[in-house]
């Protein structure tokens, strides 16, 4: 957001910008030199106030990111549903911290559900049709679990027959959310009964 708010203040001034962190802190020095013929030096030192800043957001991110390995390392629950192809560390520890007892959930449908990947319906005499995810519960959650399917299904190797079934009848995005949604019922089935994840396990219960 901050390289994004930066990039756009200076396209304003005719001064555009690649969009990647690498090319702006390349390119950025010549550019403030370059505006500061024609802009306030105010505004000048404000931008350059702005830049400096990602160094100190780096820094915090890399303290978060180390505490949260930390939780990590020690904490049975999270590092169990890391080995979840899918599920790293943001996703493991938000799950977690936000999913609190999942046995509070009857099921792992209902813990999908809860975060908001399951269709929304309507309908009327008798025909249902089907809408896109409900998009309730945790937004941050329901994001990660998105952004982790998205990778899986990138990065297949043809090893998930259930994942390469679906690819042959279904839009990517509907793909994309259908792991989503077993991503979440195999965390539930993880947390629920204190289990390590197992790949190819096919429960002989409802998650």
């Amino acid at each position: 957001m901050q390289i994004n708010s930066l990039r756009g203040l200076l396209t304003e001034y005719g001064e555009v910008m690649a969009r990647s962190r690498t090319a702006l802190d390349k390119a950025i020095p010549a550019v403030l030199a370059k505006v500061a013929d024609r802009l306030p030096m105010v505004l000048v030192d404000t931008l350059r106030e702005q830049w400096n800043g990602l160094a100190r957001l780096d820094q915090q991110i890399e303290e978060i990111e180390r505490r949260l390995r930390q939780w990590m390392k020690e904490d049975k629950a999270v590092k169990a549903i890391a080995e979840i192809p899918g599920v790293g560390l943001l996703t493991a520890t938000a799950a977690v911290a936000t999913i609190g007892d999942a046995k509070a959930f009857r099921s792992g449908r209902e813990l999908a559900a809860w975060i908001g990947l399951v269709p929304r319906h309507t309908g009327s005499g008798g025909k249902v049709t089907l809408l896109g995810i409900s998009k309730m519960g945790d937004k941050y959650l329901r994001t990660l679990l998105i952004h982790g399917a998205r990778s899986v299904l990138n990065h297949r190797k043809g090893q998930d027959p259930w994942v390469e079934k679906l690819v042959g009848r279904r839009p990517p995005n509907v793909v994309i959310v259908a792991l989503a949604n077993k991503m979440a019922r195999t965390i539930w089935a993880i947390l629920a009964h204190d289990r390590r994840y197992e790949r190819g396990y096919v429960s002989t219960k409802a998650a």
